[in-house]
């Protein structure tokens, strides 16, 4: 497969992809009020900056999957690392909103087009089940160092003060890791079996995409432009697209040629339930971290440091919880994830009374913030696991790609709804402590409906292996 070169340190470099791209959607959330201030943006500006991150990879995550098959692995994970190390330096040296969102656009995009490539490259290292069972274990693992390694740098390189502005620093670090990781792909890594039995979807493409940006967009700038007739229209449109998207595969899969989406996933209730649980429970996934850090940072005037070190407790309750989930899956199965959103309910609940109270210490807002990384450490390693386990080997792969694209598409759409109320709250004319943890204790409130919905869902989910198809 390589030159001089183990599988095992093949291993690591294609998992770069996974940590640069795991890396900058929390090491972002540490730094927003950092990143407004710097760039002189509004709300949403903010809200922005998340979600183009994560819409851009949605959009063309199943896209870029199809893409290394059709041209190859190497010059598409090559390209696209190259591209969001590109991206990287463009927000990096931004100087307003725009120029920031049009850089994270497109490191959402070429993240898109890298991660698939790395996964894939797992599959053709480790041929052995064992091999890669360990293989994919340990890119877990990175993807998952990333995370806390995200929250914490997040809070750190702000308050870094050097003849950059610190909250610069947090793109720019992945420019020299791109650049060397570019150079060691090109030189160590072999092409994979390029497939071209289909002709590429692109039209589906094409409808994918549009129909996520016309869902979104009127999401987010909707509450911003007072949601004028044309705005509800967009939204309108979304729903017909998504429509029409839909048909377009089912009708492409009936004839027999390639499509972005496996219509038959959709066929399977277990998939179906595991889906819409995963859809409510990544909407507070991310608006959990934006609402945190606007009322730690902004509203109580807490440092960009001690935010992120807060969040470094929720990394570590995290890594702890996940390590002891997985072996407890195989044995409950669907009952490990209930009690890890009802630990991560308590907790959101226990947040609004510790912020909200005499109580407020450093003790006890590390000890909330470690509770809620337990439940979500008990939930979110396991999720994807237990939404597939029903179905057939044979669209395994398929359903894991259109599992991540519904995953992305609910981070932005909780950013823009469960955020969007907390910043509405805010644009009342007096902003003081008080309206912050108003807004904060609404967007909670939001949350914890939220889980319990994704628990709802999870009761519903079969406990066993056996498909299950709807009549």
């Amino acid at each position: 497969m390589a030159r001089n070169i183990s599988r095992w340190s093949l291993l690591l470099l294609v998992s770069t992809s996974v940590f640069l791209s795991v890396l900058d959607i929390f090491v972002v959330n540490g730094a927003i009020p950092s990143i407004k201030k710097g760039i002189n943006g509004t709300d949403t500006d903010i809200q922005w900056v998340i979600v183009l991150y994560v819409l851009g990879y949605a959009a063309f995550l199943i896209t870029g999957g199809r893409v290394g098959d059709y041209f190859g692995k190497k010059p598409v994970f090559i390209i696209g690392m190259a591209a969001f190390t590109l991206a990287s330096c463009l927000c990096g040296l931004s100087h307003d909103a725009v120029q920031l969102n049009i850089g994270r656009t497109l490191q959402g995009i070429s993240a898109a087009f890298m991660v698939p490539q790395g996964i894939a490259y797992i599959q053709v290292l480790f041929e052995d089940q064992r091999s890669r069972t360990k293989a994919l274990g340990i890119y877990g693992s990175i993807a998952g160092a990333a995370s806390v390694l995200g929250q914490f740098l997040g809070g750190m390189l702000p308050q870094v003060h050097s003849f950059i502005e610190g909250w610069r620093l947090i793109f720019l670090i992945n420019v020299p890791i791109g650049i060397v990781t570019v150079y060691l792909a090109v030189k160590y890594l072999e092409n994979t079996t390029i497939v071209r039995t289909k002709k590429f979807d692109w039209v589906g493409a094409f409808l994918l995409i549009v129909t996520l940006i016309f869902f979104i967009y009127p999401m987010i700038q909707g509450r911003e432009l007072g949601w004028p007739v044309w705005i509800l229209f967009i939204f309108g449109l979304s729903v017909i697209t998504a429509v029409i998207f839909f048909l377009q595969q089912k009708t492409r899969q009936q004839k027999g040629m390639s499509n972005l989406i496996d219509t038959r996933v959709f066929t399977y209730k277990s998939f179906n339930i595991g889906l819409c649980a995963s859809v409510f429970y990544f909407m507070v996934q991310d608006t959990y971290f934006l609402i945190n850090v606007v009322l730690l940072q902004t509203g109580f005037g807490i440092s960009s440091l001690d935010t992120g070190l807060y969040f470094m407790f929720q990394g570590v309750g995290y890594v702890i919880a996940s390590l002891i989930s997985i072996k407890l899956i195989p044995i409950y199965g669907k009952f490990v994830l209930i009690f890890g959103v009802i630990i991560m309910i308590i907790s959101l609940a226990f947040h609004i009374i510790i912020l909200d109270g005499i109580e407020m210490n450093t003790i006890n807002i590390a000890a909330v913030f470690f509770i809620y990384g337990i439940g979500c450490g008990s939930v979110l390693p396991s999720l994807l696991t237990v939404s597939l386990r029903s179905l057939p080997s044979s669209l395994s792969g398929m359903a894991s790609g259109t599992y991540s694209t519904f995953q992305q598409t609910a981070i932005a759409l909780g950013i823009s709804t469960i955020g969007g109320l907390f910043f509405n709250i805010l644009e009342k004319p007096s902003i003081n402590q008080e309206a912050y943890l108003t807004a904060y204790k609404t967007a909670t409130f939001g949350n914890i409906v939220l889980l319990i919905i994704v628990a709802v869902f999870l009761l519903l989910l079969s406990n066993n292996n056996k498909p299950v198809k709807l009549s």
